[in-house]
């Protein structure tokens, strides 16, 4: 099948015929000159490449992984180093506008004058957004890197010891031949499991997109070529002689060779069981991901805010399912004299905020302590009633407890009756 691929041209795009030569490497800057780690080269000979041998990257932002792939001598490509990604900024989802703080994701193309050993960043190459088809679709942005120093604000950046190893892959191959190489950023792996979790996320139909190009270099192990026609990519496409890609016009009638054709229909059928399987089980929550333009319109707001100086909070904001904006409270920097009198605004109301809040807890602080005086007041009145209700006790006799008022008339009244009744019965004796 490989054969066939490369008899008819299909994989031209992704690897060069003509090289740099040493004028344009010989003022790199010592960084960029470090030689490969001698277990990277002991890979590569054990695997049938050799160090000039053409490259190709690919970025995966979910897992956090920049892995490295080496064409070996028989044209086919093998992995040969794979790095954690230091940081990446934005959500998953492509980049959509300048200022939107996203790290782009589709297939782009590094050539020698995009690479730079004086970066600011230790070393640096541009990955090439906007390509055609973010031109067809009317994104935005520049200055998108790989590069070092571990900071990133739309980028993906590297441990400055891994893009010096990312950037001597570069520079070998451009070195042995190679005119550009591929950089394929994708939001995760693309297996039937992960696109089965976001088969509801707003940007599904883009990585259905990129997919068909994930595919293409699983199934033959070759950069694929690709062209932008209709606004979409399309990938391993022949036009007919005299034909072109128009990114934004039609697609022209292609083709393919039918051992490709066959490979991919097979490798389909085998991943729709394994999504239809995925959709029934139960995985891990899909990762936070932009929600279109419009979110990436309320984040490019903020960072042109942001770079005015304006106060702004610190991280960028973010829209939500129902049409909510959130904001963290946490405030950022002040670069400029608005900054300066923003800051000094929100001082002022904070200030008076901490004012009425302590106001209102002394005047809350006064009430409790009446209250509880009052309290107290009653306490002691109900103490007193109680004593003075206490029996006395006098030279050690207890007195005998006081009989009430009715229960005394009762026994006199009971002690007369009694009388009476002798009384009567002594005269009746004596015939009284």
């Amino acid at each position: 099948m490989f054969a066939k691929l490369a008899r008819t041209g299909i994989l031209i795009a992704a690897i060069g015929i003509a090289g740099c030569n040493d004028s344009s490497m010989k003022d790199f800057a010592p960084e960029a000159n470090k030689p490969l780690p001698d277990k990277i080269l002991a890979d590569m000979r054990a695997k049938g490449m050799v160090r000039t041998s053409s490259v190709m990257a690919r970025i995966f932002k979910e897992e956090g992984k920049l892995e490295i792939w080496k064409a070996k001598t028989n044209g086919r490509y093998d992995l040969v180093a794979t790095y954690d990604i230091c940081k990446w900024s934005g959500k998953l989802g492509p980049k959509y506008t300048e200022g939107d703080r996203q790290a782009p994701e589709g297939f782009y193309t590094v050539r020698p004058s995009q690479m730079n050993p004086r970066s600011s960043y230790h070393l640096s190459f541009n990955i090439g957004f906007p390509n055609a088809y973010d031109r067809a679709n009317g994104r935005t942005g520049q200055n998108l890197m790989v590069h070092g120093a571990c900071s990133s604000s739309g980028c993906y950046s590297m441990t400055d010891a891994q893009i010096e190893q990312i950037y001597a892959f570069g520079r070998d191959a451009f070195q042995g031949g190679q005119t550009e190489f591929q950089i394929q950023a994708f939001p995760f792996r693309m297996t039937a499991a992960n696109m089965a979790r976001y088969r509801n996320d707003p940007n599904y139909e883009f990585w259905k997109m990129l997919k068909v190009g994930y595919d293409n270099f699983e199934i033959t192990k070759v950069p694929p070529k690709v062209d932008v026609c209709e606004k979409r990519y399309v990938f391993n496409q022949v036009a007919p002689e005299g034909t072109t890609f128009d990114p934004t016009g039609p697609c022209p009638a292609t083709m393919q060779p039918d051992s490709l054709k066959t490979a991919y229909a097979d490798y389909e059928k085998r991943y729709d069981a394994a999504f239809k399987a995925a959709v029934n089980s139960s995985t891990p929550p899909p990762k936070p991901t932009i929600a279109g333009i419009k979110e990436a319109s309320i984040v490019s707001d903020w960072s042109k805010r942001r770079a005015r100086g304006e106060r702004v909070p610190i991280d960028p904001p973010s829209l939500n399912s129902d049409g909510s904006v959130t904001e963290t409270t946490r405030m950022g920097r002040i670069d400029s004299p608005l900054g300066r009198k923003m800051a000094a605004a929100d001082a002022e109301r904070e200030a008076k905020r901490k004012a009425e809040e302590q106001r209102l807890a002394a005047i809350e602080a006064a009430k409790a302590a009446k209250a509880q005086a009052r309290a107290q007041a009653l306490a002691e009145k109900e103490a007193a009633k109680q004593a003075a209700q206490q029996p006395v006790v006098t030279a050690g006799v207890e007195a005998a407890p006081a009989q009430p008022a009715q229960e005394t008339q009762a026994a006199a009244d009971a002690g007369q009756g009694t009388v009476s009744k002798l009384k009567k019965k002594l005269l009746g004796m004596f015939g009284g």
